[in-house]
């Protein structure tokens, strides 16, 4: 199954599945949840060492029933025995590719000559070890993500074991931009925005709270981090929402492509400079493209 058309902006909200769920192939082949973009089906956290046997038969049977469809499919490893478990599976070829856990410096490029074996699939690296919290080992670990041969879709922050080591929790009434982790995230983002690497945001753990969770997308976006998973499929739409393009902003970022040749104009009381916005504004057209557009800035 080809994943060449696997594109960052297209994840959304990524619906995180455990393994051992019997109805991954009807979420997969578009049976049931329908609307989902992105799944990632995990051998790690989601699952106890106990089930960890028959989660990985249960995979193999999913592997054998994908079928075509849009949904980006991902599979979570435990650890890199489990990961030349699965990679040897028939029917691997079927999903787009691997989220890395607590990968660092010492182990990432032993992921990397596993996964080498299929060199379409894409990998997303999960920084939640305490790499996070030095910027020189953060930086060694952006050289080391140049030496993998496959592609990198993204590279996700896990948020909750970050907090974890810190013997912290996701406050209830606070978004993860209220906690010391802000400013990792910051660190993450100057590290590998400048590199070319997406980001992709931690997890909202609570799932009565769709206010909060709003707020904190919008300060996601703010960051430029358009991806982030979801840990219950009503957290998709919150999520999503807060993906579309306000009108006049798209307006602008059409007008500034298209000013090639102009170095600097005012419009809507602003300041455009088309060769520093360029970028925004390319990327701000991939989530028109993708999520649709709302008449007022959220």
């Amino acid at each position: 199954m080809s994943t060449h058309h696997c594109h960052y902006m297209a994840l959304g909200a990524t619906l995180y599945i455990p393994a051992t769920r019997t109805d991954i192939p009807l979420i997969l082949n578009q049976k049931k949840q329908i609307w989902i973009r992105s799944v990632i089906i995990c051998t790690e956290d989601a699952i106890s060492e106990v089930d960890l046997a028959p989660a990985l038969a249960n995979i193999q049977s999913v592997l054998a029933q994908i079928r075509p469809s849009p949904i980006l499919k991902f599979i979570r490893p435990r650890n890199l025995k489990v990961f030349t478990q699965l990679i040897k599976m028939p029917g691997i070829e079927n999903i787009n590719g691997f989220v890395l856990p607590k990968v660092d410096e010492s182990n990432l490029l032993s992921y990397g000559e596993i996964v080498a074996q299929l060199p379409t699939l894409f990998l997303m690296p999960t920084i939640e070890t305490d790499l996070a919290f030095s910027r020189n080992r953060l930086e060694m670990f952006r050289e080391k993500l140049a030496e993998l041969t496959n592609p990198i879709l993204c590279v996700r922050i896990g948020g909750n074991d970050l907090l974890g080591l810190l013997k912290l929790k996701h406050p209830k009434n606070h978004t993860i931009y209220d906690t010391p982790l802000r400013n990792v995230i910051n660190d993450i983002i100057l590290t590998f925005r400048p590199a070319g690497y997406k980001l992709a945001a931690p997890i909202f753990e609570y799932l009565n709270n769709h206010k909060l969770l709003q707020q904190e997308v919008v300060l996601d976006t703010m960051h430029g981090l358009f991806t982030k998973a979801a840990v219950h499929p009503s957290q998709v739409a919150v999520i999503e929402s807060s993906y579309r393009v306000c009108k006049q902003d798209l307006d602008l970022a059409k007008i500034a492509l298209q000013e090639k040749n102009t170095a600097i104009f005012k419009l809507n009381e602003q300041m455009v400079e088309p060769s520093t916005h360029r970028f925004w504004a390319e990327d701000l057209l991939q989530r028109a493209e993708h999520y649709g557009v709302c008449c007022e800035q959220l």
